[in-house]
């Protein structure tokens, strides 16, 4: 994740899989391919490329779909609003709230066991204390290794700050 716009007014968030959008993408194409090298051998052969084409292409497709996603998250003080959008190839969603919901972000982290063959993984948290939507709110779904979360949330915090106050008091 990437910081696209840090003003005074506003901050984007940004993150696009482009690794792991490149990888399933040709995990697809390889099981498509192979599957029609098959069925082109006739025969037999013919089943399994057919099979491989169908559950190797649905499989990669799917895999795509969970767990490629564009994410944008746009702090805006002029309109007041916080909105979280995601587009995968099947869709589109945007989540709005009011930016004088936001308390905070938090970094929440799992712990792998064992813990001294694993590393810890880590994502940004919003924290929602108003509104409707009160509650931990994930900037991006997946979990990750590094300090990406720490300083995502870092800059988050010091954009909230600059409005008046610590992150967690409100300024009337």
């Amino acid at each position: 994740m990437k910081v696209a716009r840090n003003t005074p007014q506003q901050l984007i968030l940004s993150d696009t899989p482009w690794f792991f959008g490149i990888l399933f993408a040709l995990n697809t194409l390889i099981f498509a391919a192979l599957g029609l090298l098959l069925t082109w051998a006739g025969g037999s052969a013919f089943w399994y490329g057919l099979s491989m084409i169908i559950f190797g292409g649905a499989m990669g497709l799917w895999s795509f779909h969970l767990l490629v996603r564009r994410v944008q998250v746009i702090f805006d003080r002029t309109k007041g609003t916080l909105v979280i959008r995601q587009k995968s190839i099947f869709g589109y969603a945007a989540i709005e709230h009011a930016l004088s919901d936001l308390s905070n972000a938090e970094v929440e982290t799992i712990l792998n066991k064992p813990a001294w063959l694993f590393a810890s993984r880590h994502r940004p948290v919003l924290l929602l204390d108003k509104g409707m939507s009160a509650g931990r709110h994930p900037i991006i779904q997946a979990f990750s290794t590094g300090t990406c979360a720490e300083r995502i949330t870092g800059t988050v915090n010091d954009w909230l700050a600059a409005r008046g106050g610590d992150p967690g008091t409100r300024s009337a």
